[in-house]
């Protein structure tokens, strides 16, 4: 490096020219580059040691941000830099926290800076600007003066106070639930965005988290991963990332020698590599791009949006009736229809004092405000907030991440399912059961049988046409391997049973192109060379029928090679069905000596005149749980369809398996094509075969999203599984798009609404029970709601107009309004999913929101409080013997205990034993008694707060017998049959 007084004095006159031209900043850019890269690159004095602080973090930074090769020239190219990173591009870091450290503290750490989240003090204010709370304070101001105005300061003060604190209360609880839905967000942000990578260290090839990733640190890419950090590429083939979401650009770049530079926050969409870390975090364009993103928590789901409408749809209502009072009540009293306790007119033109007239009007009006107040159903989008949140955190805990909250709600409206089989319907273990060398079975422990020669070409077909890694542990025997859970499965047996060595095939042999394996083609291909030696070597690997069409040749246990008659390959034909009528993957292995020598070699992979080493049966085992899984789904109305790359008799054993295929219900012919069949089909054969397909087999990425969109034509609503990179548009298409955790690649998450963690299609039912009851628990609080709101308008208003005054007054009202409704909401929004959920067909795009079995109970309730409280209202003080005040008070009492009563009938909204599983719910005993409490106080505590007074033993008996009879009216009219499904507020 240079001595100190040099860098100062190039420091110094570096400055002096960027001063003098300002104008020309690209060429200062390059000039303080080139002084940094001589910095760098001088010959260090002796006794100095080269040190990570003399490199740049800008510098690497702009080297790969901007593309230069320039730069990337006058560094000396990608093995120069490595060298001083002190990277072994072989064996990648050290990994020794030291040294770890060291990197982090100097170049930084790959997290990004986020916005910072919002306060609390925020969704306070947010909370203030909804248009019901607006319309509550405009109600609590007019209350509040025409109370101070009738009654006085001292004791005029307590409708409008308690609006007041009834609306603090509500936004108070709103800020909170959102306060912690926000948190929530942020937690499954930062764990869905902890992406597991692979790095080489210490020589060992090994999975660690995107965010312990530093600069120096060698990365596998593989098709579907996102690029962790911006670096250089080292070494791969056919390796293509896709650049749309840094340039916007959709046309995917090759990277390769001469074109090494990788932006993190890409996609790999084709080959594989290795890339060298140069900039990580913040120092990455994506980082920058990133921290400047706030992920929206105000994200409103289409259930919200409904009840929203309905909302204010009732809102509006309710004002129009309370208009329709005031005029009718000020009409009566100034026709003098009306009359004061004592039993004379109030109001005589001419005679009737001006302030009793005044008063008279605040009475009126205050009456029309506390309607306005008793019909907005204030708990509705809180019941909404309260029941996503509690349902994404225990299905959390279920092994399912939401990304988005309308998918919650929309799996419960799920009618198909289009799911993978490898690891979602299977362990995703597999292990190679059978081998077939010559038309004859061979033990695939049997490595002695098989002839030296064909042994050897064999173990190079598997051991250098492979993505997978092979690591020998010196303190442990069994080897670590890397890779798919094919790749695995081959590797294994190649080592374990065959006797593979790994390095030193890789040692002996060199590769000279790669055709990487995707889901297109279904196969992968290498060429190879003997080091030392010109002569290529072309091995293929990949789906069997489709290697066996490009053979002409196979080679014998012996050795022997022998010409593919048509005889021979109809066997072979039948040896792969045999194998995959046992539910097993075939793997075909196929080689070619290429003819002529490596300079003739021109890179494009010959895919006939091949010779058929062998076919390998893969075992992937059903997860134990599918089965009944599948047959919970049929149950719930839900159908099933498998879509995967096997063929037909592979795809037709794990479908029997499973319990998706049927053949003493289904036609085979119908219920199971092929990819290319369904292809073909005319958009009528489509449409007409869909709902009979169970099984699609041989199907690429295109047949899947075929699939999705016609089954939405068809007014399905689709929720699709997948893993791959080629998933991604299926999984956008798709009303609900489920990843896998463990195989599915980030541009499959990314794409998803909900990410399966332990790739079980168990789970995928499981997420399928949360959103029937997400859907469930939200209508039975409607229905619990809209029963208080409509009792409650139908009383005051009947009341309002026969006499001129209310019974229910606004801090009663608001007390069942707000504090009661409230806690329901959190009682309702509580209910555990229940295997009845699974019983009952799927709601669909088209059901109502409010069905006709939640109006058959809602109007039967309401009826039934509507009559014994105007009965109340009209006879009370006769039947009981009691004044006015005391008589308003067992109406609000029974009223209250009516909504305590009702809330066990909301639990369920089709059956009659409403008690059923309702220990399990503590959270809702416990409401229920918080509220019966709080009630209690209400009544016998807060006299002058409430205007309540005392009731005695017998009044709180009738209070309790007659709200205790809405359960067994509850019961009479569940056995009311009820049909048809349309009715309004179904959007």
């Amino acid at each position: 490096m240079l001595s100190n007084r040099s860098h100062w004095r190039v420091s110094f006159e570096f400055k002096v020219v960027h001063a003098r031209r300002k104008t020309l900043e690209r060429a200062s850019k390059v000039a303080y580059i080139l002084i940094s890269y001589a910095l760098l690159f001088d010959n260090p004095r002796e006794g100095d040691c080269p040190s990570l602080r003399d490199v740049g973090p800008k510098i690497l930074s702009n080297l790969v941000r901007e593309k230069s090769f320039e730069s990337l020239a006058q560094i000396g190219g990608v093995k120069r830099l490595a060298s001083i990173l002190m990277t072994n591009l072989e064996n990648g870091l050290s990994g020794d926290e030291t040294d770890l450290m060291r990197r982090t503290n100097v170049f930084g750490a790959n997290k990004y800076n986020k916005p910072p989240a919002k306060s609390f003090l925020s969704f306070v204010l947010d909370a203030f600007k909804d248009m019901i709370i607006i319309i509550l304070i405009a109600c609590a101001v007019l209350s509040l003066a025409f109370g101070i105005k009738q009654h006085g300061l001292k004791e005029g003060w307590y409708d409008g106070g308690s609006i007041i604190i009834a609306i603090f209360l509500v936004v108070i609880v709103s800020a909170v639930s959102n306060d912690k839905q926000g948190r929530q967000f942020r937690k499954l942000s930062k764990e869905s965005s902890n992406i597991r990578v692979e790095v080489v260290r210490d020589g060992r090839r090994q999975p660690i988290s995107i965010f312990d990733i530093v600069v120096g640190d060698v990365v596998y890419l593989k098709i579907g991963d996102q690029v962790p950090a911006d670096g250089l590429f080292v070494d791969g083939h056919s390796l293509r990332v896709d650049e749309s979401s840094m340039t916007g650009e959709s046309d995917h770049i090759k990277v390769d020698s001469e074109n090494p530079f990788l932006l993190s926050g890409t996609k790999v969409i084709d080959g594989y590599g290795r890339m060298m870390v140069a900039s990580v975090g913040m120092n990455t364009a994506w980082g920058e791009m990133m921290s400047s993103v706030s992920r929206d928590l105000d994200e409103e789901t289409p259930l919200q949006a409904r009840l929203n409408k309905l909302t204010s749809l009732i809102g509006k209502v309710g004002v129009s009736v309370a208009m329709l009072v005031l005029l009718v009540s000020m009409i009566r009293y100034f026709t003098g229809h009306t009359q004061d306790d004592a039993g004379n007119r109030e109001f005589t033109s001419g005679k009737t004092k001006s302030g009793d007239v005044m008063n008279a009007v605040v009475r009126i009006v205050a009456a029309a405000v506390t309607i306005v107040v008793v019909a907005i159903p204030e708990g509705l989008p809180l019941a909404v907030t309260l029941t996503l949140a509690y349902s994404m955190k225990r299905m959390m805990g279920d092994n399912a991440m939401v990304r988005k909250l309308s998918a919650c709600e929309t799996m419960g409206s799920a009618t198909t399912i289009c799911t993978d089989k490898t690891g979602t319907l299977t362990l995703n273990e597999m292990r190679v059961t059978e081998l077939c060398m010559g038309k004859e079975h061979v033990s695939v422990d049997a490595s002695k049988e098989i002839a030296t020669g064909i042994l050897e070409v064999l173990l190079q077909g598997i051991g250098l046409n492979t993505t997978g890694t092979v690591h020998m542990r010196p303190s442990e025997p069994v080897p670590e391997i890397l890779g798919s859970p094919t790749e695995k499965a081959i590797l294994s047996w190649g080592v374990s049973k065959l006797g593979m060595t790994m390095d030193e095939l890789k040692q002996e042999w060199e590769i000279v192109q790669v055709e990487a394996f995707n889901s297109e083609k279904k196969r992968s291909g290498v060429a190879v060379r003997r080091r030392r030696e010109q002569v290529v070597h072309i091995h293929w690997k990949g789906a069997a029928e489709m290697i066996l069409a490009m053979c002409s040749d196979y080679y014998s246990q012996s050795g022997t090679v022998n010409v593919m008659t048509d005889e021979a390959r109809s066997d072979f034909r039948t040896v792969i069905e045999n194998m995959a009528d046992k539910s097993l993957r075939c793997i075909a292995l196929a080689y070619k000596k290429f003819d002529g020598s490596l300079a003739q070699f021109h890179g494009k992979l010959e895919e006939d005149g091949l010779t058929l080493l062998g076919i390998v049966g893969i075992k992937d085992p059903c997860r134990p749980g599918v089965r009944r899984a599948v047959v919970s789904c049929r149950s719930a109305g839900v159908n099933i369809k498998m879509i995967t790359g096997d063929n037909m008799h592979t795809a037709r054993a794990i479908a029997l398996e499973c319990g998706i295929f049927n053949p003493e219900e289904d036609l085979e012919h119908e219920a199971i094509v092929e990819g290319v069949q369904f292809r073909n089909y005319s958009p009528e054969q489509r449409a007409a075969a869909i709902e009979k397909i169970r099984v699609m087999a041989r199907s690429s990425p295109f047949d899947k999203l075929l699939m999705v969109q016609c089954l939405k034509q068809k007014g399905h609503v689709v929720a699709v599984t997948g893993d791959g990179t080629n998933d991604a548009p299926a999984l956008k298409e798709a009303d609900i798009g489920l990843s896998m955790g463990i195989q599915g690649t980030e541009v499959a998450k990314e794409s998803s609404d909900i990410v399966i963690l332990d790739d079980n299609f168990a789970s995928v039912v499981t997420v399928l029970r949360w959103g029937r009851c997400v859907y469930n628990n939200i209508q039975k609080f409607i229905q619990f709601q809209l029963t208080v709101n409509v009792a409650a308008l139908v009383i005051n208003f009947v009341a309002a107009v026969s006499s001129g005054n209310v019974p229910l007054t606004a801090v009663q009202l608001l007390w069942v309004n707000l504090i009661m409704d409230t806690l329901g909401a959190l009682a309702l929004a509580t209910e555990q999913p229940t295997n009845d959920l699974m019983l009952k067909p799927p709601v669909g795009r088209t059901e109502p929101l409010i069905s006709r079995v939640m109006w058959r109970n809602l109007v039967s309730q309401a009826l039934y409080q509507v009559i014994i409280l105007l009965t109340l209202q009209f006879k009370g003080s006769s039947i009981f013997g009691v004044d006015k005040k005391v008589r308003d008070t067992i109406i609000f009492n029974c009223f209250v205990l009516c909504q305590v009563f009702n809330e066990f009938n909301a639990r369920k909204l089709e059956e009659k034993n409403v008690f059923k599983g309702i220990h399990k719910n503590k959270l809702f005993l416990g409401i229920i008694s918080m509220t019966i409490i709080l009630q209690v106080v209400m009544v016998e505590f807060l006299k002058r707060f409430a205007n309540t007074e005392r009731l005695d033993w017998g009044q709180w008996g009738a209070c309790i017998g007659l709200a205790a009879l809405s359960w067994p009216i509850g019961w009479l009219v569940k056995c009311i049959p009820v049909s048809g499904k349309k009715l309004f507020f179904s959007r």
